[in-house]
């Protein structure tokens, strides 16, 4: 589908998600992403899904539908009250949750935590120049590089977790990975 249709579509959903559920624009605009379209006229409904959490809506016309469960996974629940009460932060909410991430971002860019372990973090990126075929994912070896780092009881990490404000491995194994994500954009942009 051509991008001013999408464009079109999303403004859609916006409006009647903003009418049916309360959700902010802003963050609908912000976090939806346009998956598929579904079925034929008249029961044609275009499918978005969010791009963290991947929680789908369904558009039909101008009618929203959450679609609490994905797929067949019927275990995994999605729109649950704490989802539902992020799109409905007002823009100020919206603005200071940007900030934290900007300030987190810049602090992991400078942090001996990511410094020290760049270039092996970097080499686990399939368009970074010393990636080696078979080695695992950027995110494994962040969770791998985390659990050694936690049993080692090392100060660096102690440091970022501190500073992240939690433990959980994932949460830190994305935020260590996200400088790493947007030097491999950087490098990406000016190879073109």
């Amino acid at each position: 589908m051509n991008p001013a249709k999408i464009n079109t579509l999303l403004e859609t959903l916006q409006a009647a998600c903003a009418r049916q559920f309360r959700f902010n624009p802003r963050r609908v605009a912000a976090s939806m992403r346009y998956v598929s379209t579904e079925g034929h006229a008249p029961n044609l409904v275009h499918i978005f899904r969010d791009s963290h959490s991947h929680s789908q809506i369904e558009l039909k016309v101008t009618m929203a539908t959450l679609r609490e469960h994905r797929g067949d996974d019927t275990h995994k629940t999605h729109w649950d009250d704490a989802e539902k009460a992020r799109y409905r932060h007002t823009d100020a909410e919206i603005d200071v949750e940007i900030a934290e991430k900007k300030a987190a971002f810049d602090f992991t860019r400078i942090s001996a935590l990511y410094l020290d372990h760049r270039e092996f973090l970097l080499s686990h990126n399939k368009n970074w120049p010393t990636y080696q075929v078979g080695k695992p994912t950027a995110k494994e070896a962040a969770r791998a590089l985390i659990g050694e780092l936690t049993t080692a009881n090392d100060l660096r990490l102690a440091e970022f977790a501190a500073r992240m404000k939690t433990n959980d491995v994932e949460k830190l194994a994305h935020a260590l990975l996200a400088p790493c994500h947007a030097e491999v954009d950087e490098r990406s942009k000016l190879a073109t």
